[in-house]
């Protein structure tokens, strides 16, 4: 095939080649580095987006219901006040993803996300199944932050102005038992109509425009880093050094019940706390000069985060002791503890608007990685159509809203938010991996970031530890993580396979062409 790879090039049927063997080739097809550049110039998006937009994006996606919901649960009912260790050990996994993102961005500027960099890696099976899993991390990510606020919302109307909300129209319909492992009806409750309508106004938002987004975004995180920050003070002159002992509670019999496996799994959970620096990536063909915002945007959000998470963890299980601390609110328990109402109104407000640009960060993610798919032909063609006026996806963005809404307001926060830390950390582990296959197959391409080390050190601790935190993940998560993905292969075989842009004969020929070009 003269020198143009064969199981990389999506190269029609050979003469003495079985059916079989074609079909099976015709998985790992791979998109090349000038497919992508091809791409990148013919691409409509505004490129608007500056090093501080995209850090403050990565902030808005972190900086959510991680911080102001998880933890408190995490704490209560896994880990302990060694909740902290949890953290510390969920962001060091994040930053080596975090830094296979930077340099995998800077080498592939494509709005996809992990999706577009292993379709360059590990071929488009492999590239399908993260695309879909991709989703249980935006989407269903986008949902749990929408839930939390919700939780918010009813909490500061009823300390700020002493209005209650009705749980029927406030909270989920179902409850997720973790003793059998599935949803309970709860009588009485119809729909989180907060949660709902919150999703679909920021659906609305961004169907306008990236830039009109990002400067929401960036008022929003500015407000919520504020008070975060001001919590972090003013509840460091109230610990009780009791509150500590014990650091590590004894384990209770089971896996997850406290102890050092208790932190383990805690681990899991929180990790959904870090997701969010990624959606960066996404982003990446309305960036300005991507090679090197991308990686300052990534790096830097995810350092910004991981010392805000250590900070809260500390003064939260500091302040109350940790076992008070599973509620939709923990920090709202917190200040209640401390006795500082005037403190307990500005952090809910904080909260309420916080929220807000986790679930728009989100949402931003989630209709790129559809619009990536649809173009590569995976998905349907009408969802890679761009507005007219206003350059976005606008299509994807709404069925991402439809999707987001319908299960921000079926579904409990406790379920949604394993569901997307499983998700993610098996996205981050191929991610991981794939920086170590490109250095491997593409080792001359121009690299403007590196993960630091080599290409080996840094990538296979992050998978392992993925796949540590993968382990410890309850077995519902991961049962209904391997229910999703046999969803999904069923929608690529039966449909995705057949409108393959790479495995198109005619797309084989144009990037022999190129590539015989130089």
């Amino acid at each position: 095939m003269s020198g143009y790879d064969f199981f990389t090039s999506g190269a029609p049927k050979q003469p003495q080649e079985s059916t079989w063997n074609f079909q099976f080739r015709k998985l790992f097809t791979i998109k090349t580095l000038k497919d992508f550049e091809v791409e990148k110039e013919t691409s409509g998006f505004k490129r608007t987006l500056s090093a501080f937009d995209l850090i403050m994006i990565g902030l808005g996606g972190i900086i959510g219901t991680g911080i102001l919901v998880i933890t408190g649960q995490a704490a209560a009912t896994k880990a302990g006040p060694a909740v902290v260790i949890s953290f510390i050990i969920s962001g060091i996994a994040a930053s080596f993803a975090a830094l296979s993102y930077s340099e995998l961005s800077s080498m592939i500027p494509i709005s996809g996300s992990a999706y577009t960099f292993v379709y360059a890696t590990l071929g488009e099976l492999a590239a399908w199944i993260v695309g879909w899993d991709l989703i249980l991390e935006y989407a269903v990510g986008a949902s749990t932050i929408a839930v939390g606020w919700s939780g918010y919302l009813v909490h500061f109307f009823e300390n700020t102005f002493n209005v209650h909300f009705s749980p029927s129209w406030t909270s989920a319909p179902l409850l997720f038992d973790h003793q059998t492992g599935y949803l309970e009806r709860i009588p009485g409750a119809y729909i989180n109509l907060p949660a709902l309508l919150l999703i679909m106004s920021i659906t609305i938002i961004l169907t306008l425009g990236i830039k009109e987004s990002a400067t929401v975004n960036n008022i929003i995180v500015g407000i919520k880093t504020f008070v975060i920050v001001l919590f972090v003070i003013v509840a460091s002159t109230k610990i009780n050094p009791k509150n500590y002992d014990p650091f590590i509670p004894p384990n209770e019999g089971s896996f997850e019940k406290f102890g050092v496996t208790g932190i383990l799994s805690a681990s899991s959970v929180v990790f959904f706390a870090y997701i969010g620096f990624d959606s960066i990536s996404t982003t990446a063909q309305e960036a300005k000069n991507p090679q090197r915002n991308l990686p300052i945007g990534i790096i830097s959000s995810l350092i910004i985060c991981t010392i805000l998470y250590v900070a809260v963890c500390v003064t939260l299980t500091g302040v109350v002791p940790y076992t008070e601390l599973d509620s939709p609110a923990p920090v709202a328990v917190a200040i209640n503890a401390m006795g500082m109402k005037w403190l307990g109104t500005i952090v809910d407000f904080g909260a309420l608007v916080g929220l807000i640009s986790g679930v728009l960060v989100l949402l931003v993610g989630q209709p790129r990685i559809f619009y990536s798919m649809a173009k590569d032909g995976l998905l349907f063609p009408a969802i890679a159509k761009l507005h007219p006026k206003f350059k976005t996806p606008y299509i994807s963005t709404i069925i991402t809203g439809a999707i987001c809404s319908t299960i921000a307001s079926l579904l409990p926060i406790g379920m949604l938010a394993e569901l997307t830390s499983v998700g993610t950390l098996l996205a981050f582990f191929l991610v991981n991996v794939g920086v170590m296959l490109l250095r491997i197959t593409a080792p001359n391409a121009p690299r403007k970031f590196k993960v630091p080390g080599g290409p080996y050190v840094i990538p296979i601790i992050g998978a392992l530890l993925d796949l540590l935190l993968l382990y410890t993940a309850t077995p519902a998560s991961l049962e209904r993580l391997f229910i999703w993905m046999a969803i999904g292969l069923i929608v690529y075989f039966f449909y995705g396979r057949f409108h393959s842009v790479a495995n198109n004969s005619n797309h084989y020929m144009k990037n022999k062409e190129l590539n015989e070009g130089g």
